[in-house]
This record gives C-alpha cells, sequence and structure tokens, in this order.
C-alpha cells in the first residue's frame, strides 16, 4: 500500500470513529426505536439496503473523482454539530438525528465535493425516511387518517346496507343474531400511516432500482436537465402514488373488517384476521405499486426523430474517427 493511500485510509477511519463517538448515543436510540416502535421497523433493513446500493455502485464509486467543496462542506458540518447541542441541550431526539444526517452529507460535501453527494442521494434520503418523526407531527397526521379510515368503512357499510353509527374513530354497528351493539375502534395502529411509512420508504427502493439506467449521459445536457427527463418524473410519480395506495388500501382493510363484524362478530377486528389482514394488505399495496410503475413504462414517451438522429451521428462520428494506423516503410526509404 502507498504511502497516500495508506494516509487517506487512517484519515477516513479517524473521522468515522469521531463521528460514532459524537453520534454514539444518537445511534443507539435510533436502533433502539427501530426494534420496539413497529411503524419504524423497515429502519432495520436500511443499512442493509444502503450498503447493498453502494456495492452495486461500487466501480462507479471508484472512477469518480474528488473535488472538495471545503467551504460549503465545513459550513454543514458546522450546522450539523451546532444542531447536535442544541438538540442535546433541548432533548430533542429529531433534532439530533437530523444533525447526524447533515454531518454525514457535510463530509461527502467537503471531501468529495458535490459529485458523490448527488450520487449518495438516494441513501441519504432512506436515511430521512427511517428517522421517526416528532410525536406531535405523528398525532397531527395519524388521528386524520384514523378519521378517514372510519368514514369509508362507514361509506362502504351503508352501500351493503348495513345499519351504522359513528362518533369520531368509533363505529357502533349491531352483528347479526346479536340484541346489543358493538364498537370498533379504529386506533392509531388501524390508521395506515405504518403502511404509509413503509410503502413510500419502498418506492424509493423501487423506483432507484427501475430507474431507466439508458438515459446516463444521453439525456439532455444543463444544470436543470434532469426536470426533463423521464426517470425524473417516474421516480416522483412512483413515490407519490405510495401516499394515497398506503391510504386506500388501508381504508379498505378497515371496511373489510367492519363488513365482516357485522356478520361474523366483532371478535374478527382480532387476532389472526387482525394480523392477515394486515400482511394481505402490504402485499396488494406492493403489487399495486408495482402496476403503477408498469403503467408508466408503457407510455414512456419515445425519442423524437430529431434525438435519434443526433445519437446516429455520434455513433457515426465514433465509428469513422479513428487514428491512422502507421504507415509501412518502404524499402527505399528503408535504404
Amino acid at each position: 500500500m502507498s504511502v497516500p493511500a495508506s494516509r487517506s485510509l487512517w484519515r477516513a477511519l479517524a473521522i468515522t470513529l469521531a463521528v460514532i463517538f459524537a453520534y454514539a448515543t444518537v445511534l443507539v436510540k435510533l436502533g433502539n426505536d427501530w426494534w420496539v416502535d413497529e411503524n419504524y421497523s423497515h429502519g432495520l433493513l436500511i443499512p442493509f439496503v444502503i450498503g447493498y446500493i453502494l456495492w452495486l455502485q461500487r466501480d462507479q464509486l471508484t472512477t469518480l473523482k474528488p473535488r472538495s467543496n471545503a467551504l460549503w462542506g465545513g459550513l454543514a458540518i458546522g450546522a450539523a454539530l451546532v444542531a447536535l447541542w442544541a438538540g442535546v441541550a433541548g432533548a430533542e431526539l429529531y433534532t439530533q438525528r437530523l444533525s447526524l444526517l447533515l454531518i454525514v452529507a457535510g463530509l461527502l460535501l467537503y471531501f468529495f465535493g458535490t459529485r458523490l453527494l448527488r450520487f449518495m442521494f438516494v441513501p441519504l434520503v432512506l436515511l430521512f425516511l427511517s428517522i421517526p418523526i416528532p410525536a406531535i407531527v405523528f398525532n397531527r397526521i395519524a388521528f386524520p387518517l384514523q378519521l378517514f379510515a372510519s368514514r369509508c368503512a362507514v361509506w362502504s357499510m351503508s352501500v351493503v346496507g348495513i345499519p351504522v353509527l359513528r362518533q369520531g374513530n368509533v363505529i357502533e354497528l349491531k352483528p347479526l343474531n346479536s340484541f346489543e351493539t358493538r364498537k370498533l375502534e379504529v386506533v392509531e395502529a388501524c390508521s395506515g400511516i405504518r403502511s404509509l411509512m413503509t410503502l413510500v420508504t419502498l418506492a424509493v427502493v423501487f423506483a432507484y432500482f427501475t430507474h431507466p439506467r439508458s438515459e446516463n449521459g444521453d439525456g439532455p445536457k444543463g444544470r436543470f436537465s434532469w426536470l426533463r427527463s423521464y426517470g425524473f418524473w417516474r421516480s416522483l410519480i412512483l413515490v407519490a402514488s405510495a401516499v394515497p395506495i398506503a391510504i386506500l388500501t388501508n381504508a379498505a382493510r378497515v371496511s373489510g373488517t367492519g363488513i365482516l363484524s357485522h356478520y361474523y362478530g366483532t371478535q374478527v377486528a382480532d387476532g389472526f384476521f387482525h394480523s392477515f389482514s394486515g400482511w394481505a394488505v402490504y402485499i396488494v399495496a406492493f403489487l399495486l405499486l408495482f402496476a403503477v410503475g408498469w403503467i408508466l413504462d408503457r407510455f414512456k414517451p419515445r425519442a423524437t426523430k430529431t434525438e435519434k438522429a443526433i445519437k446516429q451521428n455520434e455513433v457515426g462520428t465514433r465509428e469513422t474517427v479513428r487514428p491512422n494506423p502507421p504507415q509501412a516503410i518502404s524499402a527505399k526509404g528503408a535504404e
């Protein structure tokens, strides 16, 4: 190993150990939340997904030329350390975890520049999606989803002729062969926010691995050329479609539970059926997400005649422009 390579390795190791030491408490609490909180259990897979992405792109990583951006990278690192101090002083975990994300981005920008930072955009997004959001924001999202799911359940039950009454997120119904009304409560676990978090993360992974690679280097040039690329809009639509898919599939699950509760009793809302329906909703949501990607690929815009002509001209130019072979020395010249 050469001396410069050895110094770079030791420098990278020292910086990694310093970051781990500074964020040890944050990392331990984040891993504990992934293990305990079912809403963010998908976070346990995120490090492996990121590692797999980096392994697949290892050849491109080795060819990237580092172009340090000390100014913006240093500002990002300084802001991350300030956010860490503020999060510790105010006992705010979310600020501390965002500080971890910011310092990783700042180190990449400081040592390698914007090219590697753009290359690491998807892994950083996946890391961001695995960070639990603050409880006050979580409740502001979960409760409206509970109300929406209960409204959908009441509407579907009314359509099939089942008498039902809703009070907030509590549904009152009278099962068959029963003289008493029963109550079904759409609790936080049934709000759909769990499937929403997981499906959005899956959509990002799915959009990344199915991104049309043929566009690399062939698309329009310019600073904002990515706004005109098919791959960008395909990825954006896939991730955006995960939100209504997760909400609607969970509402269908709650509606099905309400209808079955009328015919077979409220005990179907617990036990095996409750767990099975949860897995079934995940599978249906995944299939719908894949269907959206399939539809987008079917309607992929074709290259115009002008773009095809430009590509053909570029190929013809590369074939015709070749280095001239060395001329053979004649016998007279040799003499």
